[in-house]
């Protein structure tokens, strides 16, 4: 049986639904509170039959970082899907981060071992892949630095992949994606999915940064590929292109005929905003919504290449710019 963690989010609830097509029986990790509303929306968006899909799904409430939990929930698998992390670049939730994606990977690695696992996929990022200065492109040669990657979020996914790569040390077979920017329908509140609610609701500002962008699609039926093929131990990065984030916004706010950015976000001014942030953040006790590390990210011109993923699963990715049309229309219709 397959087990997927991270199951109510962007990544996890696209990929239940295509396993599902596939699978009588899917069972996957939900935490006390999450919504599994949010995964019906999402299944919702491929078929009328939705509820019959889901219904498919073996639910264990479980938290990554409880190993009785876990237990429980690794009963009978053979095969996992590991999609469950933190993702934040505020300082504040460096320890979170750790704890859940450092420590809760080591206790899906142990369990894994444990039940004699067959295979193991993890969603890494492109935050762990060491980047290369000027136009050259990072491959997945390109090895770590912590001196130059020294951010809570990358330390913690890199920390995670290790745990990975020991439990292929202990003869579990283990293929590790490295995605760029996901964009995907379905999760309007957090990761790229904000970045479309705020668009809509005018965000003027806009940067010349450079970076990967790839669909949730691509992401998931590569994992999909990948599991059920003979490769073993391998990296991947999934990029469908390098966009810079003026192309990003500029073509969201024509699709929800929105007044597309106009203000570019220079250095300073984003030095000012982050830290403008960080005094609200105290005020409100709420996250900010810039900090210092995505003020920073946001000038980064980084091109990505994913040649050996095209050429191992002879792979096509789907262009951005017809993805962000695809779920510019999903979010009209919510």
């Amino acid at each position: 049986m397959i087990l997927v963690t991270g199951g109510t989010g962007l990544v996890g609830a696209h990929l239940l639904y295509h396993l599902l097509l596939e699978n009588d029986v899917i069972k996957a990790i939900h935490r006390k509170n999450s919504d599994l509303n949010a995964v019906k929306k999402v299944f919702s968006y491929y078929t009328k039959n939705y509820e019959q899909l889901f219904s498919k799904i073996n639910w264990v409430e479980a938290d990554i970082t409880d190993i009785c939990q876990l237990e429980v929930a690794f009963e009978n698998i053979t095969e996992v899907y590991h999609s469950a992390a933190l993702v934040s670049f505020n300082p504040a939730d460096y320890k979170a981060m750790r704890k859940i994606n450092i420590e809760g990977t080591s206790n899906i690695v142990n369990l894994c071992i444990a039940s004699c696992v067959k295979k193991l996929c993890f969603v890494s990022s492109i935050a762990t892949i060491e980047k290369s200065l000027g136009k050259k492109f990072i491959t997945e040669e390109n090895e770590w630095n912590i001196e130059k990657n020294n951010y809570g979020y990358a330390i913690s996914k890199y920390g995670a992949e290790m745990e990975v790569w020991r439990a292929s040390q202990e003869n579990v077979d283990v293929v590790i994606v490295n995605p760029g920017v996901i964009l995907g329908a379905g999760f309007w509140k957090t990761g790229s999915g904000a970045m479309f609610s705020k668009i809509n609701k005018g965000m003027p500002f806009y940067s010349e940064g450079i970076t990967g962008f790839v669909d949730v699609l691509d992401v998931v039926k590569i994992m999909i590929q990948l599991m059920n093929s003979s490769i073993k131990n391998e990296r991947y990065i999934l990029v469908s292109e390098n966009v810079s984030f003026k192309t990003v916004f500029k073509e969201i706010a024509l699709k929800l005929n929105k007044k597309e950015p106009s203000v570019k976000a220079t250095k300073l001014l984003s030095e000012i905003g982050w830290r403008l942030e960080w005094v609200k953040s105290i005020i409100t006790n709420k996250p900010p919504v810039l900090t210092k590390q995505s003020a920073k990210s946001i000038h980064n011109k980084h091109f990505y290449a994913s040649e050996k993923i095209k050429n191992e699963l002879n792979y096509q990715f789907k262009p951005v710019m017809e993805t962000i049309n695809e779920v510019c229309e999903l979010f009209k219709k919510n």
